[in-house]
């Protein structure tokens, strides 16, 4: 079933300018350092923002997930350029991993996106912010034999990850980069190849969720089906100038420690969209 479109008088006043610049600031640097898209600080956070400004929660929540799974798009160029720079991407794995996140990633925009109930996606994303912040906390080492399976095994991995991500509108770094830990890559790759696969991923999500909107009538100004473009536009802009920093800071500072924190952050973000979703 789609969203219901309602007529919305949205404008961007400077304390909503203000608001997305700062979002995207720390979600860029936040790419940067964890290999993350910054899906899981967004959704919740512009879905605020939306739901504040008189946008239905129903609506608020998918415009959320769409719009900050497309700003991944940006953040993931800016990311991966450095992480590359510094020799952290396994492009062998990206290769063999994006067929599978593209299909899985169009699959859920385009499809199963538009079927699911605003609610119910935000259980969804609680649901999914908590097992990566609990995988985040965990910190399992893998068995020193375990190795990558082969393209097929991977490509079918990457379809799973890429239809759950188009749900939650995040990167899929947080299932990406535990299954390259598992498989024994070194983590410092994990995070730079996490955030190679957040591109194709991003790119077939928002694709997705543009097919899956095409009906949908405007219901804000700015609006274009599932995204918000005003937002998309100030956040992109000020996570791409942050991503590199983060990026940078990720190859000089003792990033797990920082993990375990950011975890426990997380677990709050799951606390606050579950209490949305039931309230």
């Amino acid at each position: 079933m789609a969203c219901r479109a309602e007529a919305v008088g949205l404008t961007i006043d400077p304390l909503f300018f203000a608001e997305l610049v700062l979002m995207g600031t720390v979600t860029g640097f936040l790419a940067g350092l964890l290999g993350i898209g910054g899906g899981m600080i967004q959704v919740p956070f512009l879905s605020a923002m939306l739901a504040h400004r008189g946008v239905s929660a129903e609506l608020s929540i998918k415009m959320a997930i769409a719009t900050a799974m497309a700003t991944i798009v940006f953040t993931a160029l800016a990311s991966v350029r450095a992480h590359h720079q510094r020799g952290a991407v396994r492009w062998d794995i990206v290769r063999a991993m994006s067929p599978g996140i593209v299909v899985g990633g169009l699959v859920s925009g385009a499809g199963a996106f538009a079927l699911v109930k605003g609610p119910a996606l935000g259980i969804v994303f609680a649901l999914f912010v908590g097992y990566s912040a609990t995988q985040m906390l965990l910190n399992r080492k893998p068995r020193g034999t375990r190795v990558l399976p082969p393209p097929w095994g991977q490509a079918a991995v990457g379809s799973g990850i890429g239809l759950l991500s188009g749900l939650v509108g995040a990167g899929g770094a947080f299932m990406t980069v535990p299954f390259m830990l598992w498989c024994n890559v070194a983590l410092h790759s994990a995070v730079g190849t996490a955030a190679a696969l957040g591109f194709p991923l991003a790119l077939a999500s928002t694709l997705g969720y543009v097919i899956g909107g095409w009906s949908l009538p405007p219901s804000i100004p700015g609006a274009f089906g599932y995204l918000y473009l005003p937002a998309l536009a100030i956040v992109a802009a000020a996570s791409v100038t942050m991503a590199p920093l983060g990026a940078r800071a990720a190859h000089a500072m003792n990033v797990q420690a920082f993990r375990r924190v950011f975890a426990v952050l997380l677990y709050g973000v799951a606390g606050y969209m579950a209490c949305r979703a039931f309230s």
